[in-house]
């Protein structure tokens, strides 16, 4: 409930103007300042060139008129720490939204490394020019490593995600990734690191739905796996993710990009609830979808905009769904560890017997429960 309520208030100061709340407060004494230089110092220890350029056309073999899908954001957007294009982000989810839309996808990436959320505004001056069909944002890191006011950050994201909205293009935003995961940090350091991420996580995706958005909590979204196996997790730097740590990433966005552009039903989702509360929650479990919703006709209650949260195993459920989704996420291009599609796997049927008992429970088919 703190952070629901900590959340809300970011995002009203930057809907209303206001510094809001700083996520990390006045916290500045000289171990959390040595900390901070010595992570640095490592991060930059090993230096990169440009990402991969991954602009152009994919899904070649399936013809017809292609999609035109826009990545937006900082060096994680961009795909900075792997070596060939078809490794990045946006390259694997415009190979994965190609094999479920069964036709090609045009992808344009503006992304740029180091961005903070004030660089989308010019961003997206290069994106719309392709007028994208959907577009995919990720940032936030920086902003928080840059102690930018979290009302500032949401306020430059929610201008993006209404302009987008406005030329007619879907879009879908991976939140603000849980930095306490990284190695170079020790704490108290990862603590605030942590802290701060899953503030400013909630508070954009408050401020995604809002403006007809969908956001996916990328969080510590690969928390286990980094732990157990960073070498091959990360890339050289220790910061950025490596190709496995994309791949994972594109699949947790993809269903949400595919749902967005009604290519995939939307699917049976939690009771909706007061988009603050949803918020919260989803900075708190990596790679929940929250979307609005409408109560008794009404899309806004007492306590704001309606959110209805959907938790990774609750889709794919339907087995044609689960045929389309899985293609595409197999066409993302080695998508991950085998343990990340046996854990997928294992996830479905989890996830078909909840849905059926829940169904039961409350007498209604499996298709309209939600």
């Amino acid at each position: 409930m703190l952070r629901a309520f900590t959340a809300r208030r970011i995002a009203a100061a930057a809907a209303y103007g206001g510094g809001g709340i700083t996520a990390i407060g006045g916290v500045t004494f000289g171990l959390i300042v040595v900390e901070a230089r010595l992570a640095r110092r490592i991060i930059q220890a090993t230096p990169y060139g440009d990402p991969p350029a991954a602009d152009g056309l994919y899904g070649e073999q399936f013809g017809g008129e292609p999609l035109s899908l826009a990545m937006l954001g900082d060096s994680t957007a961009a795909g900075l720490g792997v070596h060939t294009p078809a490794e990045t982000p946006a390259a694997r989810l415009a190979t994965g939204l190609a094999g479920i839309a069964g036709r090609p996808v045009r992808l344009t990436n503006v992304a740029r490394s180091g961005s903070r959320s004030q660089a989308l505004g010019g961003q997206l001056d290069q994106a719309l020019q392709v007028r994208p069909d959907i577009a995919v944002i990720m940032i936030g890191a920086n902003d928080v490593t840059g102690r930018v006011s979290p009302a500032e950050s949401v306020r430059h994201l929610s201008d993006a995600v209404a302009r987008l909205r406005a030329a007619g293009g879907q879009v879908v935003v991976g939140t603000c990734p849980d930095l306490g995961s990284v190695k170079p940090l020790m704490q108290p350091l990862r603590w605030f690191a942590r802290r701060a991420c899953r503030q400013l996580a909630a508070a954009q995706t408050i401020a995604v739905i809002e403006h007809g958005g969908r956001s996916v909590s990328l969080g510590d979204l690969l928390g286990r796996e980094f732990a157990a196996d960073p070498l091959s997790m990360f890339s050289e730097d220790r910061y950025h993710p490596s190709a496995r740590g994309y791949a994972a990433a594109a699949a947790a966005i993809l269903p949400s990009v595919a749902a967005a552009l009604g290519l995939e039903p939307d699917l049976p989702g939690e009771t909706a609830r007061p988009v603050s509360l949803a918020a919260a929650e989803a900075a708190e479990r990596a790679g929940t979808e929250v979307t609005g919703a409408s109560v008794a006709g009404d899309d806004r209650g007492p306590r704001g905009r309606w959110a209805t949260l959907r938790y990774p195993l609750h889709r794919p459920l339907r087995r044609a769904l689960g045929r389309r989704l899985s293609t595409g996420i197999a066409a993302v291009g080695a998508i991950a560890p085998a343990r990340l599609a046996a854990r997928c796997s294992t996830g479905l049927s989890e996830a078909r017997s909840r849905l059926r008992a829940r169904s039961r429970r409350a007498g209604l088919p499996a298709a309209e429960h939600g």
